[in-house]
């Protein structure tokens, strides 16, 4: 039986979290009047961190807590993380994969129809009295279109099968081609976003897609284009799709994610062609239960020393 003491790094969902210090000694490291002196009292008896997917932990932190082995994530990415730092010193790392997958691939839909129908917009024709003075102008059709997914991991491809039935052509762009997938595939971003009518980035964070859709990339989705984004603000070169929007040469987006949240720059709540959300890709209470579920089930397991469930990297 492994114990140890656990650093929270981040809140969690409030039921997991009390699960998590009924049953072990948890230091909320957001809480310390010094964060510093926490990690050095615990340097020499911890070996258990849990963070979040946006907080992650780095590698100076985790240098400074030489006994750790295991950090477990609740959320999918991973990217916050040293994975490097955590290969390299032999720490486990687990997340909360599967569980979200839906409700991800669910908003992404709903942000590629706000947009494409101007949803947010006709909310607020109806409430500002506008549509008493005339009707609303039209909007544009989700039928036909080629839709351009970056990154088919399990929430990739879950968007791609809701696209389908609304009668669009899929293509996608990952590191490799995939057998068994009958979705075109595209090597090259640019490519994808130039064929593509909606291009939706559904990669993870990290260094391997930082920037990954560049300013080449959206001015090749081109101004009728919609771009959308459930993956992560680092993705996408936000300063030249701030710019872009707002000079009509991409048409228009649907955002759940930023540079630096949860600050989104004023020309992007401003512009009637861009829908937004506060990253709210997973956060439903099922699934905040069931990431909870995974976190506690992964520290118990490390605690016995069973089998982690989801090993993360």
């Amino acid at each position: 039986m492994n114990e140890s003491p656990i650093l929270l790094m981040a809140p969690l969902h409030g039921p997991t979290q009390e699960k998590l210090e009924s049953r072990h000694t948890v230091h909320r490291l957001w809480e310390a009047p010094d964060a510093g002196a926490l990690i050095a009292s615990l340097a020499d008896t911890c070996r258990v961190v849990v963070t979040t997917g946006g907080k992650g932990i780095d590698a100076a932190t985790m240098a400074r807590l030489p006994k750790l082995a295991l950090v477990a994530c609740f959320g999918v990415g991973v990217d916050a993380i040293d994975l490097g730092y955590c290969r390299k010193h032999g720490v486990a790392v687990t997340n909360t994969p599967d569980v979200l997958t839906d409700e991800v691939a669910d908003l992404a839909l709903a942000l590629l129809l706000a947009t494409v129908r101007r949803i947010p917009y006709g909310d607020r024709f109806v409430r500002e009295g506008r549509w008493l003075k005339g009707g609303m102008p039209l909007t544009q059709s989700l039928r036909g279109r080629k839709v351009g997914i970056v990154g088919l991991g399990r929430i990739g491809a879950a968007i791609g099968r809701r696209c389908e039935p609304f009668g669009t052509t899929i293509g996608w762009h990952g590191p490799r081609a995939k057998p068994g997938v009958g979705w075109q595939y595209f090597d090259d971003v640019i490519e994808l976003a130039r064929w593509a009518d909606v291009l939706i980035a559904a990669c993870p964070g990290g260094p391997e897609t930082h920037r990954l859709i560049s300013r080449a990339a959206l001015e090749a989705l081109g101004p009728e284009g919609i771009f959308v984004n459930i993956a992560r603000g680092s993705v996408v070169d936000q300063a030249a799709l701030v710019e872009l929007l707002g000079k009509g040469k991409l048409g228009s987006a649907g955002l759940d994610v930023f540079d630096d949240e949860p600050n989104v720059p004023q020309a992007l709540i401003e512009m009637e062609n861009v829908v937004l959300q506060p990253h709210m890709g997973s956060a439903t209470h099922a699934t905040r239960t069931e990431m909870g579920r995974l976190v506690l089930e992964n520290v118990a397991a490390w605690s016995e020393g069973k089998p982690l469930v989801t090993p993360g990297a």
